[in-house]
């Protein structure tokens, strides 16, 4: 395939071996800057705490997304996320770096969500509002094919080799940011409420607002992670963008705090 792909005229394909590195690690970057903020707004604020609703339209670009840069299905990543809410550094966590380490989660994110999303008894309990529908079963379920899709069309838009790049490149982004925010999210970082989760800044950036771990097992319930005046949260400009093209809703319009903040407790 990647040789046919190869001879195909590739319009933004660069002439430079300088120029190949370059743009490949340019897209790589910009397809994890996509696939985070679908990750974020669709996966986890709409789809696994429902703090916004989405149109029709909206929710199947970002499912599309989802499918084409990650290949996750939803109701899996769903049923994982709320079992953490439900067992939050606790036996029953499925990644808990209280009970398996920082390092470790880091390290075996991956291998530890597989283990949670492919146990029945998770997606029965924690994702029953989610049950597969005829185009999950003909499309957005089969990950290779939506992989497929999203490197072969940066193939043909910009080379092969570049094409190749910008994925490994995204791969490795992608699933570090995820893995940082459950390991490094849950050790350190700032505890203005009190739970076992770090605000962490830099962390947010990576991850479209995801880094902001502290607030938001805080307040579960809330689109907007950023809390305080000096916090970025871009998730939420684009759930912003979107509520103003009447595209999403949010849920609430304030932060509805479930854990107390450690000043207001002392």
């Amino acid at each position: 395939m990647f040789a046919i792909l190869d001879v195909l005229p590739a319009p933004f394909a660069p002439q430079s071996a300088l120029g190949v590195v370059f743009v490949a690690i340019l897209m790589g970057l910009a397809v994890t800057v996509v696939a985070n903020v679908a990750t974020t707004v669709y996966l986890h604020r709409a789809m696994s705490h429902r703090a916004l609703s989405l149109s029709p339209v909206a929710a199947f670009g970002f499912r599309f997304i989802v499918w084409i840069t990650t290949g996750i299905r939803p109701r899996q990543w769903v049923a994982v996320h709320r079992k953490h809410h439900a067992f939050t550094d606790v036996d029953g966590d499925p990644h808990s770096p209280v009970l398996l380490g920082w390092k470790t989660v880091q390290a075996r994110n991956v291998s530890l969500y597989r283990r949670c999303a492919s146990d029945p008894s998770t997606l029965g309990r924690y994702a029953k509002d989610m049950a597969p529908t005829a185009i999950d079963r003909l499309l957005f379920d089969r990950t290779v094919l939506g992989l497929t899709i999203g490197i072969t069309s940066l193939c043909l838009l910009f080379g092969v080799w570049v094409g190749l790049g910008a994925a490994v490149v995204h791969v490795n982004l992608y699933l570090g940011g995820s893995a940082a925010v459950n390991a490094i999210g849950h050790h350190f970082g700032r505890r203005p409420y009190d739970n076992g989760a770090g605000n962490l800044q830099w962390l947010a950036f990576l991850t479209a607002g995801e880094g902001l771990h502290n607030n938001h097992h805080a307040a579960p319930t809330s689109a907007r992670l950023a809390h305080r005046w000096y916090e970025i949260d871009y998730g939420w400009w684009v759930i912003k963008v979107l509520a103003w093209l009447r595209l999403a809703k949010v849920r609430l319009n304030e932060v509805k705090l479930v854990i107390p903040s450690r000043r207001a407790a002392a």
